[in-house]
């Protein structure tokens, strides 16, 4: 006999498909989405559909945006490009308020041990900004891990006959963590030190 009526666990099943979320805070969440009114609950919903109907990717830095090309890339000054993992990673830098630069969003790292490769994350798009011109620093500020680390060395390597700087942001990041959860502080430490590669 099922636990949970069939409505029930198909909420269930679903919350728990969220990263860091297990069964039993599946749960709690689908018991507040069942106390909510009828219209919070359409809210929550529309939420989750409008965001999958209207954010899409910048078509020049790849962070998120509702627009062809983000307000950072048509705002900023395009000769100094922060590169990062993930769109969240802009969020903890832009929350800073030290960089007035624009971002490359890779959506990934290096990681050979899970087949993620070079051609699976946003380098070429990278290599064809810097190819168009103009841009004079690109700042690798991925996590401070090993994948992190090699993704940064991978693309200092391929960027540097290209005639630009090309910096690290410094290890004021502790090794192993990951940017969205630095202090403020220590984010913007590790921005101002950082260091050519």
């Amino acid at each position: 006999m099922e636990v949970f009526i069939e409505p029930i666990g198909r909420l269930i099943n679903e919350f728990s498909k969220l990263p860091g979320v297990g069964r039993k805070t599946a749960q709690r969440y689908a018991y507040k989405v069942i106390s909510m009114s009828e219209p919070e609950a359409a809210a929550f919903a529309e939420a989750i559909v409008g965001v999958k109907r209207r954010v899409r990717l910048c078509k020049v830095c790849g962070n998120f945006t509702e627009t062809d090309v983000c307000e950072i890339c048509r705002s900023r000054d395009g000769s100094q490009i922060c590169v990062v993992k993930e769109p969240k990673d802009v969020i903890a830098l832009e929350k800073l308020h030290e960089y007035r630069g624009v971002y490359h969003v890779l959506h990934g790292v290096i990681d050979p041990m899970n087949g993620v490769g070079p051609n699976d994350i946003r380098v070429k798009e990278l290599l064809a900004r810097v190819n168009e011109g103009g841009v004079k620093e690109v700042i690798m500020a991925t996590n401070p891990d090993v994948e992190g680390e090699a993704t940064a060395m991978y693309i200092a390597k391929l960027l540097k006959p290209l005639g630009v700087t090309v910096t690290r942001i410094a290890h004021g990041v502790p090794i192993g963590s990951e940017l969205e959860y630095a202090d403020e502080v220590t984010l913007a430490r590790a921005l101002v030190e950082r260091k050519e590669l």
